[in-house]
């Protein structure tokens, strides 16, 4: 996300400037694809990496300022959260040995990351979404302090006119409302950017659109969220909702996402896609601008269509039109930025080269995407392979075929020979492609997350399961081994740790009553389930009271049938916060002779604390 920007008013007379800019960059694109000045004679590939900074405690870090200070270097760039980076690599020829160079300055620049890092008692993960993560680092104290940052963050919520909202369905539900863009900041990938010849851009792009599904099903990495086992990709619903800005309303209406995968095949030219893009979409950012572009080209100079570049930047595509300029001349690239971060280099370097040989070794037959397959089956592909992984059915020109069949079968034999078309070095197709190959039949880094995830949970509390598996994916990525090769997590008795928070130890699966039930059910419902308090709520899911075992003696004066749960229940409850210091809960019950308390969000119960817990 990050790049350097002119210090910006953001008021109307820049805007105002700012759109007669972006019409400007639209025709000068125009002109240049038209006269044949965009670079055709070179394929490079490019790619970047985000990351995760972690503490000791294996939780997030907010410590990206510092370690950028640290690292004094052009390819270090922040993100949205103060406790993840980005590293932009070198753009290469696709040729020969070109993976080998990406990996060494990959592994390089991680390298160099993790020793700033640590100076300031962080480390380096790579994931997809950290399983750590929980919802106090995403309020906006995490927000790298950027004034970029902020604006995109009041713009989108004034846009939205409410709450952003998160509903993800998987083997678990997360429902919850948010107040900034921050969720968006949960996501780390590896962006993979490929450039591609002007004449030849829509065949590649609606090519690139119809392989994502069936890509995306053997990288996914990111099963995970807030402790709620979900989407084999998460990232892909929670990127779409979290910057979702289309209002709510009674009335049935199209309204396009700023996150998505786009609505048809595309036709004409990347300029289409653009103008398809500014057509739909408002202008987040502005910034001051100097010459224009179409000037610029008559003085026979080559526009870097500024205006175009800073909007195209908020629109998140999966497969994303780009224009840039390199070495004085001016190229299209389709940027892929559905692919997770990690699990560990080696993984990432062979999703790439299974994208990269995919696109180059395109068939002839999949020229004409329109000709021989529907939109909405390619878009549905990847959503099913967001949901299901490696297990997804997908729908491949009209026939039904498994996701694990379609990779191996039919993809891989292209991506072998779209690499070999471009002469790269043997050894590292084979072994690239190879990772692909056993990862098809072992499993993908989400995968082995679900299964470790779900064999710590039958031994542990949540908080600690979370922080096992973190540590475990640290530990296994420094063997740099591709995750088809990690072990399971092995003998994982509760190890010893840091508990702080209340949050870390409370019960989260809780059973309530509401004030107006019945007090002989509560009684029934506290007997069958063993259970000697339960919190009490009203109808707007507040918490008003308690019911203990000690005060349901009290019945033995009261008519069991007619008596409410209102008439039993202690009103005045004391009650301690996610982040409370145990130490503090432990006191708390002590000095109240009290055997349990309610863990509340302002005056929402999440967790309750028993002396069992303690």
């Amino acid at each position: 996300m990050g790049e350097h920007i002119v210090a910006s008013q953001f008021d109307e007379k820049e805007r105002k400037a700012f759109v007669r800019h972006l019409i400007d960059d639209i025709k000068a694109l125009e002109l240049m694809i038209q006269e044949g000045l965009i670079e055709n004679d070179v394929v490079r590939i490019g790619a970047e990496q985000e990351m995760c900074l972690i503490n000791q405690d294996y939780r997030p870090a907010p410590r990206s300022l510092e370690v950028i200070e640290a690292l004094n270097d052009p390819h270090f760039t922040t993100e949205l959260a103060s406790y993840n980076l980005e590293a932009n690599l070198d753009p290469v020829v696709l040729e020969k040995k070109c993976f080998h160079f990406v990996q060494q300055q990959l592994e390089g620049l991680l390298n160099k990351a993790n020793a700033k890092a640590s100076a300031v008692g962080a480390k380096i993960l790579l994931t997809g979404i950290l399983p750590t993560i929980s919802k106090d680092e995403l309020g906006m104290d995490f927000m790298t302090p950027i004034p970029r940052y902020y604006r995109i963050n009041d713009i989108l919520k004034a846009w939205r006119g409410d709450d952003f909202s998160v509903r993800i369905k998987g083997v678990d539900e997360l429902s919850l409302h948010h107040d900034s863009v921050l969720f968006e900041a949960c996501n780390t990938s590896f962006q993979l950017h490929l450039q591609i010849a002007p004449e030849d851009f829509i065949k590649s792009y609606n090519w690139a659109q119809a392989i994502s599904g069936p890509v995306l099903g053997v990288c996914c990495n990111s099963p995970l969220l807030l402790g709620r086992e979900l989407w084999r990709e998460t990232r892909i619903a929670l990127f779409q909702q979290s910057l979702d800005t289309r209002k709510w309303t009674k009335a049935v209406k199209e309204q396009v996402a700023r996150v998505g995968f786009g609505e048809h095949w595309q036709k004409d030219s990347a300029a289409e896609i653009f103008k398809q893009d500014i057509s739909t979409h408002r202008i987040l950012l502005t910034k001051p601008i100097e010459p224009y572009s179409t000037e610029l080209l008559k003085e026979g100079r080559v526009p870097k269509l500024e205006a175009l570049h800073l909007f195209n930047s908020t629109i998140y595509r999966w497969n994303r039109p780009c224009y840039g300029v390199g070495n004085g001349k001016p190229h299209l690239r389709i940027e892929n930025r559905y692919i997770p971060s990690g699990p560990t280099v080696i993984d990432e370097m062979a999703n790439f080269a299974f994208w990269v040989g995919l696109m180059a070794g395109r068939p002839q037959q999949f020229d004409d995407m329109p000709s021989i397959m529907d939109f909405r089956e390619a878009k549905l592909n990847f959503l099913r392979a967001a949901m299901n992984g490696r297990q997804a059915m997908f729908s491949w020109l009209g026939r039904a075929v498994t996701a694990k069949k379609l990779a191996k079968e039919e993809l891989l034999p292209i991506a072998y020979a779209g690499l070999r078309k471009f002469d790269i070095d043997e050894k590292d197709i084979s072994r690239l492609l190879g990772v692909i190959e056993a990862r098809i039949r072992n499993g993908t880094g989400a995968e082995w997350q679900i299964k470790n995830f779900r064999g710590l949970r039958n031994q542990m509390k949540l908080d600690s399961a979370i922080v096992q598996l973190t540590k475990a994916m640290h530990k296994n990525q420094e063997t740099r081994l591709p995750v088809h090769e990690w072990k399971p997590i092995e003998g994982m008795a509760q190890t010893k740790e840091t508990f702080h928070w209340v949050s870390q130890i409370m019960s989260t699966k809780l059973m309530k009553l509401y004030e107006d039930d019945y007090a002989n059910l509560a009684v029934a419902i506290m007997q069958w389930n063993n259970i000697h308090h339960l919190p009490v709520e009203n109808g707007k899911g507040e918490l008003v009271g308690l019911l203990t075992w000690s005060h349901i003696e009290k019945l033995e004066k009261l008519d069991k049938h007619e008596a409410k749960v209102s008439d039993i229940m202690i009103k005045e409850v004391i009650t301690v916060q996610p982040k409370t210091e145990i130490e503090t809960a432990k006191k708390l019950m002590k000095d109240h002779q009290i055997g349990c308390l309610p863990v509340c969000v302002e005056n929402h119960i999440v967790g309750i604390i028993s002396k069992v817990d303690l």
